[in-house]
């Protein structure tokens, strides 16, 4: 029985002429899977700007496709609405491990990443026509999950951890400080460079998805710690020099895992609850600002969503505490 690799490097290879939604014809000749992977990926990385960590996200969901058309004897040019709904069930059921099959947020994904690379290749013109109804015309419904966030107090133990007396321990919590003070992303964090930072206007100049510049800002207290690391602490790290704020003990720039290690480990020294990263620190600080009655599109504009509607779900997380709050200490609550 063929493994699942050697289904998609057989995929790879195999040549597809078009069809109804074929390649155009002023192409010409066959094409290969692999080298229109290769041209989204080129485009995906040079033309749309998106991060290594997303791309693999989309050619992972093609991969997924592609071993479900291997398996079915179909190609690439197959696709129309009666394929799209095997695969969304087979997407369901046993498409994970050959039990099972993925969550249905899982599954939306996987469809939206097909449907973008047959977009692609309709604007590449080896495609007449997208086979893919529009997201309008073809909906998954899906359960949206709350953002998790912390309480101030559990933010302040965070905060709190790191031993500031070491050179480690300033870098650390300087790290803590802008996750939490500016509700920057873990990329964003990563690729911050000494030259980003005005300590004068206390800002930070981060660089977000699409490569999209955008300054955030902070406050006196993350200030202060900025500035011990700055002076203190940095220097200790690396006697060569880099852009880079942060630095491992190599005196290189500090990686997205390293980030997201340290973020655990103070997490769980400050004995917080499980399942804690740097994004949280992120949904903590717009949910702090909202519980703060900042406006919605300050916050939109501070977090660097393209979409209002990305951060609205932070109207339900506080809401939904308001709700809880009142629930448990209104005295006519439960009358």
């Amino acid at each position: 029985m063929r493994s699942v690799i050697d289904i998609v490097e057989s995929t790879v290879d195999t040549e597809f002429y078009g069809r109804e939604y074929g390649l155009n014809e002023t192409y010409g000749g066959p094409i290969r899977f692999e080298e229109l992977l290769h041209n989204y990926e080129s485009y995906l990385t040079g033309q749309r700007g998106l991060s290594d960590n997303t791309t693999r996200v989309y050619l992972t969901d093609l991969k997924t496709f592609c071993h479900y058309m291997a398996i079915n004897h179909l190609s690439v040019i197959d696709m129309d609405r009666q394929i799209l709904r095997g695969y969304l069930a087979w997407l369901a059921t046993t498409a994970k491990n050959g039990i099972i099959g993925y969550s249905r947020v899982s599954i939306t994904r996987k469809i939206s990443s097909l449907r973008a690379f047959y977009r692609f290749l309709v604007q590449q013109s080896w495609f007449k026509a997208n086979p893919m109804p529009s997201g309008r015309n073809f909906q998954i419904k899906t359960a949206k999950s709350l953002p998790v966030f912390l309480s101030r107090s559990e933010v302040n133990r965070l905060l709190d951890s790191p031993d500031t007396s070491t050179a480690y321990g300033l870098r650390d919590k300087a790290i803590l400080e802008i996750l939490y003070s500016c509700g920057v992303r873990l990329a964003e964090l990563e690729g911050i460079n000494l030259s980003d930072i005005k300590m004068d206007t206390r800002e930070i100049l981060v660089r977000g998805k699409g490569s999209k510049e955008r300054w955030v800002i902070f406050g006196k207290p993350t200030a202060l710690v900025i500035s011990q690391y700055l002076q203190y602490a940095r220097p200790k790290l690396s006697e060569q020099p880099n852009t880079a704020l942060f630095l491992n003990r190599y005196g290189k720039r500090l990686s997205k895992r390293s980030i997201e290690k340290l973020v655990v480990l103070f997490a769980r020294k400050a004995g917080l609850k499980s399942g804690i990263h740097p994004h949280t620190l992120r949904h903590t600080f717009a949910s702090h600002m909202l519980e703060g009655r900042a406006d919605l599109r300050v916050i939109q504009l501070l977090l660097g969503h393209s979409s209002p509607s990305t951060t609205q779900v932070y109207t339900h997380v506080t809401k939904q505490e308001a709700r809880a709050a009142y629930l448990d200490n209104h005295p006519r609550a439960g009358l």
